[in-house]
């Protein structure tokens, strides 16, 4: 690995599993999911047991950060300050926490000066 950290949004993951972005479009460097992300892809109602199986093997393949002290203080400073929904501030507060980048076409996340966003095509 060469030290780059990166955190995937929900919307890069769904990507990613419905085959709209390859991984090879990713920066070389190490992957993380934040506990909301796997939430998030997890619960929605009409996935298929075949989408659902996917999804789990994708998630299998990356850590899923669960959610510290230190990631819900961020998260209740970055709510508060950008008045950002919970997921999002989570998984700000998940990406500045780690020191990642987040990997997101979010436009939400562009306001937060605390991290600095990586979109990728689909």
């Amino acid at each position: 690995m060469n030290g780059n950290k990166f955190l995937l949004d929900t919307n890069i993951l769904l990507y990613i599993a419905g085959k709209r972005i390859d991984t090879t479009s990713l920066p070389q460097g190490e992957f993380f999911i934040s506990f909301v992300t796997e939430l998030e892809i997890l619960s929605y109602p009409s996935r298929t047991t075949q989408e659902e199986i996917r999804l789990r093997k994708l998630l299998a393949e990356m850590p899923v950060i669960d959610a510290t002290r230190e990631i819900k203080d961020s998260a209740i400073a970055l709510r508060k300050q950008y008045r950002l929904k919970l997921p999002d501030a989570l998984i700000a507060a998940t990406a500045q926490t780690l020191n990642a980048t987040p990997i997101t076409n979010d436009k939400g996340f562009d306001t937060i000066k605390e991290i600095t966003t990586l979109a990728i095509k689909a």
